[in-house]
């Protein structure tokens, strides 16, 4: 009887050793496999001043992040403009294998290193998402005959080399480049005057200063709602989605490409997230199931849709395919306008 109990107690406690056993080994395995996560605020550098389309989108994704409690640690949103975002982007390229530190990017991205020399290209950093392009749409004051892009295409032919005003954002810059990739296309030469923002070059256009501008969707939606500005087309390769009606009598979606007008370019500007070169699989991860999260709000959908972006998302080897085919397009533009840096 007690040889009984004995076994049936050796029984059972071997058997609770390798249930304990089990669970230890489920443990460890669950931690080894527990995905990564920041141990500390992560820094989000903007390579722009404040209160551009890029200081925007970062800011309003840290609010997202923040309000629906996709991280436990801070994102802070740091600017960092010298140099035509060169000083941002050196931030990034030099914090190798630092997960906790990420970067939004614009063509700046491309066209800086480009333009200036700086010893910066987007491979030495680490592509994690393309969020969305930003739309560009060719703009006239309302009060001009022109009615579509062919009519003032043609104006700017009839009128001669350097007679009409394109207004843009910057030199050497997106607006700039898409003004000789229009010119190109067309065979017009316009005189390019650069301005510090798209707010002011709509009021020039408003006012009559310049002919045209390449504004972008949210930079000119109010002049264009207010009925004093009139939009010819979009650079783009498909009109924009968006029905609602902004104006008394047209939306986004009843703009025409440029292509369908008769003006065959395009051009779009990134809106992209990278992360600091030479971090680990597990990290790249993680930023981007933290984006794929922030696209899936109800605030993210609004901006996308008062901004009129293209909501192209891209990520791993077709993001990076992307990003080797828009730095050629931008090397060329550039070489061509004499922009490249000697």
């Amino acid at each position: 009887m007690v040889k009984a109990i004995h076994a049936r107690l050796s029984s059972s406690l071997v058997k609770a050793a390798t249930g304990l056993i089990a669970i230890a080994a489920l443990a460890a395995t669950t931690a080894a496999n527990a995905a990564w996560e920041p141990t500390k605020p992560v820094e989000f550098v903007v390579p722009a001043g404040t209160g551009g389309g890029a200081d925007q989108m970062a800011r309003l994704m840290q609010g997202i992040i923040v309000k629906h409690k996709l991280m436990n640690q801070s994102l802070i949103v740091v600017n960092k403009s010298g140099g035509a975002g060169a000083e941002g982007f050196l931030s990034v390229k030099e914090a190798k294998g630092d997960p906790h530190k990420i970067i939004i990017t614009l063509s700046n991205l491309f066209t800086t290193p480009l333009a200036t020399g700086v010893p910066f290209n987007w491979k030495e950093m680490t592509p994690v998402a393309m969020m969305a392009l930003d739309q560009f749409v060719l703009w006239t004051n309302a009060e001009k005959p022109y009615k579509s892009a062919k009519e003032y295409i043609d104006a700017v032919k009839a009128a001669g080399p350097n007679k009409m005003k394109m207004g843009g954002t910057g030199s050497k810059q997106e607006d700039q480049i898409l003004t000789v990739g229009m010119e190109k296309a067309t065979g017009t030469k316009f005189i390019y005057v650069p301005f510090k923002g798209g707010g002011e070059v709509a009021v020039q256009l408003v006012g009559g200063h310049i002919d045209s501008s390449v504004n972008n969707p949210a930079e000119a939606v109010a002049q264009w709602r207010a009925g004093k500005l009139r939009a010819l087309c979009v650079f783009d390769d498909t009109r924009m989605p968006y029905k609602a009606k902004v104006t008394d009598t047209q939306s986004w979606n009843d703009i025409p490409t440029c292509k369908e007008a008769g003006v065959p370019t395009d051009y779009v500007m990134l809106r992209g997230i990278f992360a600091a070169p030479g971090i680990s699989a597990d990290q790249l991860a993680y930023y981007v199931n933290l984006l794929k999260k922030v696209r899936e709000t109800p605030d993210w959908k609004e901006y996308m849709e008062k901004g009129a972006f293209n909501q192209t998302f891209m990520t791993g080897a077709d993001f990076n395919k992307w990003l080797t085919a828009a730095e050629e397009t931008h090397r060329t533009l550039m070489k061509e306008a004499g922009f490249l840096a000697k």
